[in-house]
């Protein structure tokens, strides 16, 4: 007799599908059992308002946890930088899988990159961070942009270049990756241009806190380094008292393989490496004023270490001024 499908809840969205749709077949292949997707409307899906004015943090997950916590689906795949820094007492994050790409990306006409777009270039993009880098880059070289705010699917804002509309759009490499259009992309941002979201390029499986069969076999997909790097971005924001609507950037990486990676060298992955960078960044969305800062430290083995390690870097951001550039203070 097989055994009963796990439910899966997932967005319904085209890049919650592909990503958890590749997330059911790792875990079938550590649980022997079929997974099956409940497909669940967000709020965030459904409201036309900007991320920032409904609240950013947790439009698109507060569904599916609730369909969790009513016992309707078994766990759920969420984009990890959409999660609310606080986790709730009853379900648990069982698995961070091995992080994508976390840069961010240009779309833009006539194959351009970021510093070719033409004076006066509109650049669309939902997400106050990368208004706040990219507009303090161009002020910083002489680039005469306009961000302009967008929201919709990939599609729709792709089709805003495509369409003339816009002459570029900022999207997350990650996405691009998992839905299989990464080859769309014309230029990469160095995570120095534009830090990335804290988590971003990351998965978060979630499942409830008394399960404890499911807990330990999706703990099976859980990659160490990804878990501890995410935690230092997340404590980061969480000491900010940022939504993940704020314009925070932040990105925990491995030095000497950074830029290795970056250039796609396969090589990186064969160095022994004992330090963690952490940066961050906070900035106003016209990028006249900006907080960035990093700290090295030896890369962390605990929960708790990577907590302190954010938790540090944003004492000395807020030290420098960065709470009053967030705008948007979480209640």
């Amino acid at each position: 007799m097989t055994e009963k499908a796990l439910r899966l809840g997932t967005r319904r969205s085209k890049l919650a599908m592909a990503q958890s749709g590749q997330v059911a077949e790792a875990v079938s292949r550590v649980t022997g059992r079929p997974v099956e997707l409940v497909e669940i409307t967000t709020y965030g899906d459904v409201s036309r308002e900007a991320l920032a004015q409904i609240g950013g943090t947790g439009v698109f997950v507060t569904a599916l946890r609730d369909a969790l916590l009513r016992g309707e689906v078994d766990f759920a795949v969420h984009s990890l930088k959409d999660l609310p820094t606080t986790q709730p007492d009853e379900l648990v994050l069982a698995a961070v899988p091995e992080r994508e790409d976390p840069r961010d990306v240009i779309v833009a006409r006539d194959a351009l990159k970021f510093t070719d777009l033409p004076r006066g270039a509109r650049i669309g993009t939902g997400s106050p961070r990368r208004m706040a880098q990219l507009n303090a880059y161009a002020r910083a070289h002489g680039l005469d942009i306009e961000t302009v705010a967008i929201r919709g699917n990939v599609d729709t804002r792709i089709g805003y270049v495509r369409d003339g509309e816009l002459d570029a759009v900022v999207l997350a490499a990650a996405g691009l990756n998992r839905i299989g259009r990464i080859d769309e992309v014309t230029d990469f941002l160095s995570v120095d241009t534009v830090l990335p979201a804290p988590g971003q390029g990351a998965l978060a499986i979630e499942c409830a806190a008394d399960n404890a069969d499911l807990i330990a076999a999706l703990g099976e997909l859980d990659d160490p380094f990804t878990r501890v790097a995410v935690t230092a971005e997340r404590s980061l924001l969480a000491a900010l008292e940022a939504g993940c609507s704020a314009p925070v950037g932040a990105l925990a990486d491995l030095p000497p393989l950074s830029a290795p990676l970056e250039r796609g060298d396969p090589q990186a992955d064969a160095q022994i490496v004992n330090e963690m960078r952490l940066r961050g960044v906070v900035g106003t969305t016209d990028g006249t004023r900006t907080v960035q800062l990093s700290t090295t430290g030896p890369v962390p083995q605990t929960y708790e270490q990577a907590v302190a390690l954010g938790r540090e870097l944003a004492t000395e951001m807020l030290a420098q001024g960065a709470a009053g550039l967030m705008g948007e203070r979480a209640q």
